[in-house]
């Protein structure tokens, strides 16, 4: 009989990669974020376990999209007050807030839960070429 081996919490280990999102297609990078924050790319990879890394994302605001997505894809918001839906188009959303698009895009695309809160929060993404995990020596992930 073959028994199912689980990682002890303490035994899992955390790595800090970036990644730079310069003159690369949005979903792509989103992708392979989502995959290295759950910990889809280890093979202690276990569904209800926080097994995955932590992510730096630079230069989002140079992301690239295909297609008339800069047109036609649209991100609702809601104020709270009646009427209060807010539309706003991909390419607004990248000249205005580059940052809230990518954390978007990436955290769309886990399940949602408490354990995929936690993992999103591991996520940090930077309009520019600078950010502050240098001491964390990040390892860079290509895509």
């Amino acid at each position: 009989m073959m028994k199912t081996y689980l990682p002890k919490v303490s035994e899992i280990e955390h790595k800090v990669y970036v990644i730079d999102a310069k003159d690369k297609v949005l979903g792509k990078v989103a992708a392979k974020a989502a995959t290295v924050l759950r910990g889809k790319h280890k093979r202690i990879f276990t569904p209800f376990l926080d097994t995955g890394d932590t992510v730096v994302i630079i230069n989002a605001d140079k992301v690239k999209v295909t297609g008339k997505k800069l047109t036609d894809k649209v991100y609702n918001r809601y104020t709270g007050y009646p009427s209060g839906m807010r539309e706003m188009t991909l390419g607004v959303m990248l000249a205005k807030r580059p940052v809230k698009l990518m954390e978007l895009a990436v955290s769309r695309m886990f399940p949602s839960g408490a354990l995929a809160y936690k993992q999103t929060s591991k996520l940090k993404v930077y309009a520019g070429e600078t950010h502050p995990h240098a001491a964390q020596k990040p390892i860079a992930l290509e895509i």
